[in-house]
């Protein structure tokens, strides 16, 4: 009888192994996985798989443990079963109705879901002790709820790690901690993304039919309960597993490998999901190669005329004070465009618009998501470890490029078609002085299509236009940082507009019609006073996909970026390496501003420029520089790989692949280049040098 008393367990591990099993077989077939696998690797990848799902249900089943501890006939017996009763309906009370209790100081809806649980408990609590007849009946619908409840998650998550993957390439990351926060754009998402009636039809057919076969064969076990001993005997063992499987998690995420493909499809999402959870941010000084910190600041300071953190940037002609617009792409990847490659068409009037631009034709974003893009272009500093800076506490009272505008007397705003709370945006740019135009500023005649994400690009080019008249007319000079939305999943967007119907929700439509879009937006300008005096700079804010072969595929951080502004900049293409951090100090040198400049990126049309790039995840940090990307990451490890061109039938200036070859013997002086420049930016934000 005793050992049968685990075979709940062992059912619900092995519906959990299988599924396991299932999916990670999916992800090596997947249209995403782009390396290849011998024998030995895939028997490696399964292993260690294996291994890491046996550890997290052996602590996921913790609540069931728990579930089983409690399951008793004598807490009903006089006078314990009153005694209990009654601590509920008072514990159920004091919720109800103490405005101040402990839950309601936690805020959000922890009350709420406090009083349903002890409220659903009492309920059926008080229904076994008070009609003992009816006792083990109930006592299997809890028990049929706590199976169906395990099985629903187990299936859940499977479906959520896919769409993951299907969506980055990687398993849980910072990212997904960000969707369990912004539900409600999260959930609109998939939404209007997925078939959802079906695949919520199907995911519930399967739990409930796996939960019933469960249910059938250990039900019975709830017959005959084990005595206290026995508990003690099963909690003992069950505390002794969970801690083998806690060290043999953290042991098993510590082995990696070359392929990244192969370490993603080992590990399990769950504890990934949790490490990002906890760690949203890293301490560089804690996890990466260090440097003496003066010697740090002394190397990469050097490549300054100036060679200090704060410096003086004089011009040698008078100053303009033109107005300007900066254009934040959502997710367009260089190879959308003709110039890059792109057969597909979908960037007409970008490309027209490129070809009488300056256009920057050899320039990477320094992350894979819309924060870092907007960190880039607004602080112009390498990206840090761990989450984009809007995103930090620490965000406010930044130097930043709408603090340069407003010492010039410029009108600053940020806009954006969403509501601007997601990804902590308001937050950040009101904090550093903008002010915002979002979603919340439109009248409802004014949207003629909105998704989950916000108002379609062309109502948001519409209120642009609206916004600029208005600032014009003040005398003021106008610095507004526009950001798209509509080249985003669902990619759904008013039909009639292209050729491919917003029906689609295809990202070749999203590219297209923002392409639109921002053409209607050109062509309203242009018939503004304001516009000749108007110089527009035009660049994504990140690619559309972050997954390759390395850590930091060099083709999913190219992108696109132009300065156009008629009869003021004449078209020409710069074809030096270069990083998002340098756009904005090259524009402030085209219109002869004299600052004092906290900025870490380079006018590029300076002798001194040095030309590199700085790309990275939340963990590995890049350098792109002299033919080799350095990566530093956790725990103080160090990669450096040789870049070569792969041979294309394009233009040299717009080739993107390059052969990554991991170099043996790394050159110290590009590493210590690359630890300069992240272990001097993640010290001077630690001491708020960065500020204003």
């Amino acid at each position: 009888m005793f050992p049968s008393k685990i075979k709940p367990f062992l059912y619900l591990g092995a519906f959990y192994l299988i599924i396991s099993l299932i999916l990670r077989i999916v992800f090596f077939f997947h249209p995403i996985t782009t390396a290849s696998f011998g024998f030995f690797e895939v028997v490696k990848v399964l292993s260690i798989g294996l291994l890491n799902d046996i550890f997290v249900f052996t602590l996921a089943s913790t609540i069931l443990a728990v579930y089983f501890l409690f399951l008793s006939n004598s807490k009903y017996k006089k006078p314990y079963g009153y005694i209990i009763f009654g601590a509920l309906v008072l514990f159920f009370l004091y919720i109800l109705l103490i405005p101040n209790n402990i839950f309601n100081q936690y805020g959000g809806s922890i009350s709420e879901v406090a009083l349903a649980f002890v409220g659903i408990k009492t309920l059926f609590f008080g229904l076994m002790l008070f009609i003992p007849s009816k006792r083990i009946r109930i006592r299997n619908v809890l028990y049929f709820i706590t199976l169906l409840l395990y099985v629903l998650l187990i299936i859940f998550n499977a479906v959520s790690e896919y769409f993951f993957y299907n969506e980055f390439g990687v398993r849980y990351n910072f990212i997904a901690v960000d969707y369990l926060i912004y539900t409600n754009e999260v959930i609109g998402n998939i939404m209007e993304s997925y078939p959802v009636v079906p695949l919520f039809s199907a995911i519930l057919i399967i739990t409930l039919a796996v939960t019933w076969f469960i249910y059938k064969k250990t039900k019975g076990e709830l017959l005959e309960l084990p005595n206290f001993k026995q508990k003690m005997i099963l909690v003992g063992t069950f505390v002794v597993l969970a801690g083998i499987s806690i060290f043999g998690i953290s042991s098993l995420m510590q082995i990696r490998s070359d392929n990244v493909f192969a370490d993603e499809i080992e590990d399990n999402g769950l504890p990934k999901f949790y490490w990002a959870f906890t760690h949203n941010e890293l301490d560089y000084f804690q996890f990466y190669p260090q440097i003496g910190q003066q010697e740090a600041e002394k190397n990469f300071l050097s490549q300054y005329p100036e060679p200090s953190l704060t410096r003086n940037v004089v011009a040698e002609q008078p100053e303009l004070k033109k107005n300007v617009v900066l254009i934040s792409i959502e997710s367009l990847s260089a190879d959308f465009m003709a110039h890059y490659g792109g057969t597909l068409k979908i960037t007409p009037f970008l490309d027209s618009l490129a070809d009488r631009s300056m256009m920057f034709t050899n320039l990477y974003a320094t992350g894979n998501r819309t924060v870092r893009g907007l960190e880039a272009l607004t602080l112009c500093i390498p990206p840090t470890a761990g989450e984009s800076i809007i995103k930090r506490d620490d965000n406010k009272n930044k130097f930043t490029t709408g603090s340069v505008f407003k010492s010039k007397g410029y009108d600053v705003k940020f806009l954006y078609g969403g509501y601007s709370y997601f990804d902590n945006m308001q937050d950040f740019f009101a904090g550093n002085g903008y002010g915002i135009v979002d979603r919340n500023n439109f009248k409802p005649e004014e949207i003629t299509f909105a998704n989950v994400w916000g108002v379609a690009d062309e109502d948001m080019a519409k209120k642009a236009i609206q916004t600029m008249n208005a600032e014009a007319k003040s005398g003021k000079p106008f610095f507004n940082h526009w950001m798209t939305v509509s080249n985003h999943r669902p990619f759904t967007y008013p039909d009639g507009r292209i050729d491919i119907p917003g029906t689609a929700k295809s990202r070749d439509g999203g590219v297209k019609y923002t392409d639109y879009s921002l053409k209607m937006f050109f062509e309203m300008a242009k018939k503004q006073d304001w516009y000749k005096n108007t110089v527009f700079v035009i660049i994504a804010d990140h690619c559309a996909s972050s997954a390759g072969k390395t850590e930091l595929p060099m083709d999913k951080y190219r992108i696109p970026a132009m300065i156009f502004s008629e009869g003021f900049i004449q078209p020409q293409k710069f074809d030096k390496l270069m990083s998002q951090i340098d756009v904005m100090p090259t524009l402030f040198g085209l219109l002869n501003f004299n600052y004092q400049s906290k900025f870490l990126g380079q006018d590029v049309f300076k002798k001194e420029f040095q030309p590199k790039a700085y790309i990275a995840t939340y963990q590995d940090l890049g350098l792109v520089k002299d033919g080799h990307l350095t990566i530093i990451s956790p725990v103080k490890k160090v990669k450096q790989y040789s870049l070569q061109l792969e041979s294309s039938s394009l233009a040299p200036e717009f080739k993107l692949h390059y052969e990554e070859k991991l170099v043996k013997n790394p050159e110290q002086k590009l590493v210590n280049d690359a630890v300069s420049a992240y272990q001097s930016t993640s010290f001077w934000l630690k001491e708020k040098k960065l500020n204003r």
